[in-house]
C-alpha cells in the first residue's frame, strides 16, 4: 500500500502547485455564480460541457470552462458520470493526559482515503427515472474515525464493532424517481446524477423509493454539505446532532415524498435503521426500527436582494437502542469489575428525536454565507452518524471569480458540538460509544475550525488544501488541541 498512497500524495502535491502559478500566467476561466446546492456528489453552477459549445470546433473552449474531464449530456435519456476522491490527512503528535480503546491516538499519523463512485440514470419517461451508482471506498481516515464527534475526513469507511468493512464494490445507491406534476407551469433545474428532466412542474410531488443517502435530500447545503469540493469534516457537511438513518456506509433504504410550489418544498422520509449502532446490515422489521425525517424550506430574496434559504428539520429513530441513565445507574449500584456497557441495557421500543435548522445566504454573486443549529434529545445512544447531541455552526464561502479563478472556490467553518449530561457521565466512567471512549472524560465542548481551498487544474481535475483545528476532541479538555492538514485531489468525468 505505501507506494500508492505516496503515488497520490506527491500527485495531489503537484496539483496544488499548479495553483500557485500566477492567474496572469493561466487561460482565463468564465465567470460563474456560487454552486447550486448539492451533497457529497458536487455538482457547479458552472456551465456543463454541453452548455458551452463542446463539439469539434470548441475543444480549447470546453477545456477552459468544462468542471468535467468528458462532456454530459443535456437531452439524452440516459446519464453516465463518475468521481474519484483521494485525501490524504495527517497530525502531529498533541498533548493527552491518557487515551483510551476509542481516543484519537496522540502520537504523529497520516493516512489516505479513496472514494470512486460511478452514477447512472435512465429517464423511463417523462416523469419516471431510475439510478443505479456503484461505489468503491478504501480507507479509514486518521485514527481510523475514532476520537471525535466531528470527524475529519468524510470519506472515511468506519469499522463495525472493530472489524474492518470488505473493501469490493458495492452498491451505493438504486432507486425510482416519481413525478406527479399540480400544474402546467414547468421550471427549468439543473441536470445532474440525481435529476435528469431539464425542465419540471413549478408545483409537484415527487416520490423516491429505493437505496440511497438521506442526506442525499434531506440537510443539504449550498456551502456546507460536499466533502469532494468543499468541507471534509462530518460536523461541517452535516448536522452534527442529525442522527440520520443509515448503515455504516451511510445509506438505507426506504421512500421519500416531497412537495415542490415555487419559493416553498416539504420532504417527508420514512427509512430502514441498522440493526445495530454503526451496523452494516439494515433492519426489515419496520415496526421494530425505522425512521422518520420531516423537513420544510423556503427561498427568496429577504436579504441584500440576494438568494437565501432556510430549512427547518425534525427526526425520530426508532431501534433497540441502550440507555444512557440506565446503564449509569447499573453499573453504580452493582460490582464494578468493568466499565458501563450501553449494550447492556438494548431494549425494544426505544426512540431518538431531534430538531435541526439549516440556512444559507449569499452576499454577493460570488460571497455566501451558511450555518446550522442543531438538536438531540440524547437520552438513549447515539445510533448511526456520530456521538452529538447539540451542533452550532457558522461559516463563508466564496467563489474564484473575485481573483481571476473562476472555478477555484475557498471557505472556512467553525463549529462547537456538545452531549447531554448522562452521556458526558457515561464516557467519564470509562463507557465506550461506537466513536468516542476515552477511559475518561474532562468534559468541555469540541471546537473545530476548518478552511480550504480548491484549485481547479484543468476540466474535471481540482486540488485542494483543508486545514482544521480541534479543541477538546471527543469532549475532552484533557486532550488535544489537534491540527489537522490535509491535501485532496478530486476528478469529475
Amino acid at each position: 500500500m505505501r507506494r500508492p498512497i505516496a503515488q497520490s500524495v506527491l500527485g495531489t502535491l503537484s496539483a496544488v502547485l499548479v495553483c500557485m502559478v500566477p492567474a496572469t500566467i493561466l487561460r482565463a476561466e468564465n465567470s460563474t455564480g456560487i454552486p447550486d446546492q448539492k451533497t457529497d456528489t458536487e455538482q457547479t453552477s458552472v456551465p456543463s460541457a454541453d452548455q458551452t459549445g463542446s463539439d469539434s470546433n470548441s475543444d480549447d473552449a470546453a477545456s477552459d470552462d468544462s468542471v468535467t474531464v468528458f462532456p454530459h449530456s443535456e437531452t439524452s435519456r440516459y446519464w453516465i458520470s463518475g468521481q474519484a476522491n483521494i485525501v490524504f490527512q495527517w497530525h502531529p503528535s498533541f498533548p493527552a493526559k491518557y487515551t483510551g480503546p476509542n481516543s484519537l491516538t496522540p502520537s504523529v499519523q497520516s493516512a489516505t482515503t479513496h472514494v470512486l463512485t460511478l452514477y447512472t440514470g435512465y429517464e423511463l419517461s417523462e416523469n419516471t427515472e431510475v439510478f443505479a451508482d456503484v461505489e468503491y471506498a478504501t480507507g479509514n481516515g486518521v485514527g481510523r474515525a475514532f476520537g471525535l464527534a466531528g470527524y475529519v475526513n468524510l470519506d472515511s469507511v468506519r469499522t463495525v464493532e472493530g472489524s474492518q468493512l470488505p473493501t469490493t464494490p458495492y452498491f451505493a445507491r438504486l432507486m425510482l424517481r416519481q413525478i406527479i406534476p399540480l400544474g402546467d407551469e414547468s421550471v427549468e433545474e439543473d441536470r445532474d446524477e440525481f435529476h435528469l428532466a431539464r425542465f419540471v412542474p413549478a408545483r409537484r410531488i415527487e416520490f423516491r423509493f429505493g437505496k440511497f443517502s438521506l442526506v442525499d435530500f434531506l440537510d443539504t447545503n449550498t456551502w456546507g454539505s460536499d466533502s469532494h469540493l468543499q468541507f471534509l469534516n462530518w460536523t461541517v457537511d452535516n448536522d452534527g446532532a442529525y442522527d440520520y438513518a443509515a448503515n455504516t456506509r451511510g445509506y438505507t433504504d426506504g421512500a421519500i415524498v416531497e412537495f415542490y410550489d415555487h419559493w416553498f418544498s416539504a420532504r417527508f422520509a420514512e427509512v430502514l435503521e441498522a440493526k445495530v449502532a454503526n451496523g452494516i446490515n439494515l433492519d426489515a422489521d419496520v415496526a421494530r426500527a425505522r425512521s422518520e425525517n420531516l423537513e420544510f424550506d423556503a427561498t427568496g430574496k429577504r436579504i441584500f436582494h440576494r438568494v437565501g434559504t432556510v430549512r427547518l428539520l425534525s427526526y425520530v429513530n426508532h431501534a433497540d437502542m441502550g440507555n444512557y441513565r440506565e446503564v449509569i445507574d447499573d453499573y453504580l449500584a452493582g460490582p464494578r469489575t468493568s466499565p458501563p456497557n450501553i449494550i447492556a441495557t438494548r431494549r425494544q421500543g426505544r426512540h431518538r428525536y431531534g430538531f435541526g435548522l439549516n440556512f444559507e445566504q449569499a452576499i454577493t454573486s460570488d460571497v455566501g454565507v451558511f450555518g446550522r443549529l442543531g438538536w438531540s434529545d440524547g437520552h438513549n445512544e447515539s445510533w448511526a452518524y456520530t456521538e452529538d447531541d447539540r451542533t452550532v455552526e457558522i461559516g463563508g464561502f466564496a467563489q474564484g471569480s473575485a481573483w481571476h479563478r473562476a472555478n477555484d472556490r475557498a471557505g472556512v467553518a467553525l463549529v462547537a458540538n456538545g452531549i447531554v449530561a448522562p452521556h458526558q457521565q457515561y464516557l467519564a466512567l470509562g463507557g465506550l460509544g461506537f466513536l468516542l471512549g476515552d477511559g475518561g472524560l474532562t468534559y468541555g465542548p469540541e471546537k473545530i475550525f476548518e478552511g480550504f481551498y480548491t484549485c481547479h487544474i484543468w476540466r474535471g481535475f481540482f486540488a485542494s488544501f483543508d486545514l482544521q483545528h480541534i479543541n477538546n476532541p471527543g469532549y475532552n479538555q484533557v486532550r488535544g488541541p489537534v491540527i489537522m492538514p490535509g491535501l485532496r485531489l478530486h476528478v469529475d468525468f
